[in-house]
């Protein structure tokens, strides 16, 4: 097995729990979930969907960046939600990360609850 390098970046919010952000593998990130969770405040952003989406995505976004990657690297992602009706709304704005021609495959799954009370969390699988 290749070696386990923890990643860890302060522009994404730190772990609290047992976990790390991201664990590289040779040359597969595997990201933990991310919520609305603000860095520097480590305070939920949930104004709205759209908004807490978009914390969401740019928490990922540090964390790929840690690692020296982009959404670019990212194959597989997986969103986890509280209400499917707002489906298309986190579409929208997790949609705006990527090039549609070469996105990442996805799951999306409704649950029936996530960390903190917050309506969608999203963990992603990449390959530099």
């Amino acid at each position: 097995m290749s070696e386990k390098k923890i990643i860890f970046t302060d522009k994404a919010p730190a772990p609290i729990g047992p976990y790390n952000q991201a664990v590289l593998v040779g040359n597969t990130l595997f990201t933990s979930g991310q919520i609305a969770l603000n860095p520097s405040t480590m305070e939920l952003v949930l104004d709205d969907i759209e908004t807490e989406t978009k914390q969401v995505m740019e928490n990922m976004k540090a964390v790929l960046e840690a690692a020296d990657m982009t959404f670019d690297n990212v194959v597989k992602t997986t969103i986890f939600i509280m209400d499917m009706g707002d489906f298309a709304r986190i579409n929208a704005v997790y949609g705006s990360y990527f090039d549609e021609s070469t996105a990442p495959a996805r799951e999306t799954v409704q649950v029936a609850g996530l960390p903190k009370g917050v309506n969608v969390e999203i963990s992603m699988t990449a390959i530099k």
